[in-house]
């Protein structure tokens, strides 16, 4: 794969063809000393360990994508560069969630230089609503939103992936924007050998894939069946409108020809989509929402995403000795499902612009914490009567990927994108290759409860996710952690879990990916527990009045962590074909 990559990238092979591969280090990261040997004359502390690189690093879940980052790196580019770079070529590696056609988040640290401060954006690229949306849009005769029905472009909300990645390549961009989006192109004329997962992501959509002209022509053979694992997988539909932006830029996905096709193909289908929708759609640029762990300042990403969600778990946890208490103890995981418990309370509050007005400084607030934290108690979980509804305004001043970057200079990106469900809608616009999302599905349809007033569907409104990219800073305030994860509903816990245990418990990035996690939403809801703790916690959380169950794996980090010059990466092993890898 990675020598097809290079002599395919015409655009670069000058330069990459003197590249030879690094083979991955394993670092011997441990932050507290080892009992005994293990049968070793060098004691490990701990089983996982994260790969170690200089001169900047890329993880994703895709290995062909990571590796399109790090040449980006090698040639000079920045992290946004490769961030970029990643994202295009995500759309065609990893299709069933890397994409042109959903939306996402993106954090960017750009650092200090001659020039300037340093400087902290978000960009909120997620999907709007189109200006036809009506409130009974996707509900049934009934007045019911049917969530395991089918989607179609019925459910396709305005996607920003485009505008995304290139609002942050104009602000912060280094290399040309027709040389990022270049291994894309090439990746997707020349084809990537499928990985079994990949093969089998795609077999277990195929059926609905087939439904849909566009979608089979681009994703399917023409005798409608699924490419197979170790099959040359082309994609010269999706390479012509990627060379279409590539030359472009935004401007051709949301006004050009291809802007027309892809409007021309969601009307035909039945979607309410316009070329207006289209014209008018803007990436949202603001600061992070600026919260801390124990000391470490960290960048949460600001409504419509969920950062305010893990902001306030990490500021209620923070009133507890999480370390004194243990990794995996009973106290330490009755803590965390309590304190997730009053999160999905809260996130009530949260919902998009203009017709909601998200309390983030509130819900963020360390006195808010304070005031929720008092409903807890270490003996027994709570119920649904017992988590009053919150008040933060006097506080106030389904498939997804994440991947992260950083370079020598000290920039670092963490970006979150989606198509919604695992291949989105299943539609793409006849001759385009370009999937849809069916991000429409995250409103509150049919909803008059208190829960749902934020949520309601409405024209234009920025839809909102569970997902939350973060920066975690270290004692000397530059980057050190950077992380992501998708998940849909588990990204929260996840993300809390990953700081956790780091921070509380000392583990490298590497081996705090690698815990078993558990999940609690709302207290009518079980907690779950992924595979790997004693059948004897399970007893003692039940005896605290916790109702569990086993899940399935939570979620998928993406992480680095700096160290001075070393960047230890962990890609987390929950998904198939993820990497780290350095520069050098």
């Amino acid at each position: 794969m990675r020598s097809h990559l290079l002599k395919s990238l015409s655009v670069l092979s000058a330069l990459m063809l003197a590249v030879t591969p690094v083979a991955a280090q394993q670092a011997p990261v441990q932050n507290r000393p080892a009992v005994g040997s293990g049968g070793d004359i060098v004691s490990y502390g701990q089983v996982h360990h994260p790969v170690v690189g200089r001169g900047g690093m890329v993880v994703s879940q895709s290995a062909p994508a990571t590796e399109v980052g790090v040449e980006i790196l090698r040639r000079g580019g920045n992290a946004v560069d490769a961030a970029v770079a990643v994202g295009f070529a995500e759309a065609v590696t990893l299709p069933r969630a890397g994409n042109l056609g959903g939306g996402g988040y993106m954090l960017v640290h750009m650092a200090a230089t001659s020039d300037g401060p340093a400087a902290d954006i978000a960009i909120n690229y997620y999907g709007v609503a189109p200006r036809a949306t009506t409130p009974d849009l996707l509900l049934d005769d009934n007045g019911r939103f049917d969530r395991d029905a089918p989607a179609g472009f019925l459910n396709v909300s305005v996607p920003g992936t485009v505008a995304g990645l290139w609002e942050a390549h104009q602000r912060y961009g280094r290399l040309p924007w027709a040389e990022v989006v270049a291994p894309a192109v090439a990746l997707a004329e020349d084809g990537v050998i499928l990985s079994d997962a990949e093969a089998a992501a795609t077999a277990s959509r195929a059926r609905l894939l087939a439904r849909d002209s566009g979608a089979r022509e681009a994703y399917l053979k023409p005798d409608g069946t699924p490419y197979e694992a170790g099959e040359r997988f082309r994609q010269p539909l999706l390479a012509a409108s990627l060379r279409e932006i590539q030359t472009g830029g935004a401007d051709a996905f949301y006004r050009g020809d291809l802007a027309r096709r892809i409007v021309d193909g969601v009307r035909a289908g039945g979607g309410i989509m316009d070329a207006r929708d289209l014209a008018d759609y803007r990436a949202e640029v603001t600061e992070p929402v600026w919260s801390s762990y124990r000391g470490h300042r960290i960048a949460f990403m600001p409504p419509t995403a969920s950062g305010v969600s893990v902001a306030e778990a990490l500021n209620i946890l923070e009133r507890y000795p999480l370390r004194d208490m243990g990794w995996g103890s009973v106290d330490s995981l009755h803590l965390i499902a309590e304190t997730m418990k009053i999160v999905a309370a809260d996130r009530r509050m949260i919902g998009g612009a203009p017709q909601w007005r998200t309390p983030a400084t509130g819900l963020a607030s360390k006195a808010f914490a304070d005031a929720r934290a008092s409903l807890i108690a270490l003996d027994r979980a709570l119920g649904v009567d017992d988590i009053p509804v919150g008040d933060p305004f006097p506080y106030e001043s389904q498939d997804t990927t994440h991947y992260s970057v950083a370079d020598a200079d000290g920039n670092v990106v963490s970006n979150t994108f989606t198509l919604s469900n695992s291949y989105g809608a299943h539609v793409a616009p006849p001759g385009t290759g370009i999937l849809l999302n069916n991000s429409m599905d995250n409103f509150s349809w049919g909803r008059t409860d208190d829960w749902a007033v934020a949520n309601l569907p409405a024209p234009g409104k920025r839809l909102g996710s569970t997902i939350t990219p973060m920066i975690v800073f270290g004692e000397d305030d530059e980057p050190w952690l950077v992380t992501g994860t998708p998940g849909g509903g588990y990204i929260i816990a996840t993300m809390v879990q990953l700081v956790v245990n780091v921070i509380d418990h000392d583990l490298n990035v590497a081996e705090a990916a690698m815990r078993p996690r558990i999940n609690q939403g709302t207290a009518a809801r079980p907690l779950e527990l992924e595979g790997g703790f004693s059948p004897e916690i399970q007893r003692l959380l039940q005896a605290r009045g916790h109702e569990t169950r086993p899940s399935a794996t939570m979620g998928s980090t993406q992480s680095i962590m700096i160290e001075g010059d070393r960047f230890l990466g962990a890609a987390d092993t929950r998904r198939p074909d993820a990497l780290a890898q350095g520069v050098r």
